[in-house]
Parts: structure tokens; sequence; C-alpha cells
């Protein structure tokens, strides 16, 4: 079985409670979703796939999609040092678009004594529980539907997050200063319904470098999560900041 990849690259974690962690990136092609504020400035599907040639330095290969599981992983041996990485984070687009490819390439990384980090946009709860049983830690998305511009989706996201428990899981809320608080306040119940010790990210909308949540309205969206949840966080973007992939 084969996948259409965009990028794999070395670089630190910019989102989340994991920021700065190294990790080697694999960035799938495709998406259930199209988010108004996605940083995926691609469409449509990826003749070649580009391979970073020196973490950092912007120069990278490319090679023929799509991929195979063994051709994928033989690029990270070749390519990377797996002791210098906490984990591979499998991204996209939105990487459970190809779960039946997943079924055989998460084992494969985990044999390399590399942990397996689920970026997703949480929605795709039928295919997260094929492959929960891989995954390490799962990064969660909880789109609000007049921030990212899509329906709503809470009964994805409730379903999706019963599953994702099974592993680590954390959820981002990306939000700016016109968000709507209703939309905000479902998610937060959300959450708190359904276990209120995960760890929530306040993630601010950043764009052209800039964050649009004021320092106001971000602590007051952090307090009225703290009545519900337990571990709430505002963390923006670091690698938009530090100019990296």
């Amino acid at each position: 079985m084969k996948a259409a990849v965009r990028e794999i690259f070395s670089s630190v974690q910019g989102e989340g409670p994991y920021v700065g962690v190294r990790q080697i990136f694999i960035r799938f092609d495709g998406c259930n979703l199209s988010c108004r504020y996605c940083d995926t400035a691609w469409s449509g599907a990826a003749g070649h796939c580009r391979v970073e040639a020196i973490p950092g330095r912007g120069d990278f290969l490319e090679v023929t999609n799509p991929l195979s599981g063994p051709d994928l992983i033989s690029i990270i041996r070749d390519r990377f040092d797996a002791g210098e990485h906490h984990s591979v984070s499998i991204t996209g687009g939105e990487p459970l678009v190809h779960a039946e490819y997943l079924l055989g390439l998460l084992p494969a990384i985990r044999q390399m004594g590399l942990k397996v980090y689920l970026e997703t946009n949480g929605t795709l709860y039928a295919q997260l529980g094929r492959v929960i049983g891989m995954a390490d830690i799962v990064s969660m998305d909880i789109k609000l539907p007049g921030t990212a511009g899509c329906g709503p989706l809470w009964e994805k996201h409730r379903q999706f997050l019963t599953i994702a428990r099974q592993a680590q899981v954390f959820v981002k809320i990306v939000i700016d200063d016109q968000s709507d608080v209703g939309e905000y306040k479902r998610a937060i119940d959300l959450v708190g319904g359904v276990d209120p010790s995960i760890t929530t990210v306040i993630q601010p909308v950043t764009q052209k470098g800039k964050c649009a949540l004021s320092p106001e309205r971000g602590l007051e969206l952090q307090s009225m999560a703290l009545k519900v949840l337990r571990d709430v966080r505002i963390i923006p973007q670091a690698h938009v900041m530090m100019c990296q992939l």
C-alpha cells in the first residue's frame, strides 16, 4: 500500500504542551476539512514528496509519490538520527485519511524506538479506533465553527475524544478575539464531559507572525475554562516565531 506524502523533515514541535521537542515530521497529503486558518498552503495531490537534506537549512530533495511504508521508513533511517528525536509527528492535512496505510507504518516507527505523535483535526473517530493502539500521543483539535469556517463537528469531536483517551491525549482550541464565546464554552464543556483532567490548550490564531488574541481576552478565556477543566494553557505557535517549518 502507498500514500501521498507532502514532506518529511526534522524540526521542533511548535504547538501544544510538547512545544520545543525535537521530532521527525511526516506530513501527509489530503484532508477531510478546509479550515479558514489552515497553515498548509497546498491543494490537490502531491506529485513529489520533499525530503529535508539538512535539518533547518531549507534544502530539500524530491522523491516521487506515492510512497510505500517500507520506502518511507527507509528514508527516515537514512536521513535522520532516531536518537536525536523524541517522536515522529504524523501530521497533514489529516493523517487519518490514510488510516489503512498507518496500520503498517506506525508499528515500524515504534520498532525504531520512536514514539508516535498523531496530529489530527479530531473528526475521523472510526479511523482513530483502528490505529489508537499504535499511537502514544494524540494532539486533537476542536474546531470552533465560526473560527474554523467548518460546520458544527461537536458529536464527532466527542466520539473522537472518548476513543483518544486510550492514549495520552491533549486538546487544542484555535481562537482569536472574534471567536464566539458560546462556541468556546461548548468546546470546554465537551472536554469536561469526557474527562476534565485532559490538558486543553488555547492556541491563538497567528497570521503573518502576529497573534490575533489579546492578552486580556486570552486570560478571560483561560479563567472560564478553569472553572470546568483542571489544566488549561495558552500556548501560541512557537514554530512560527522561530521561522521553523
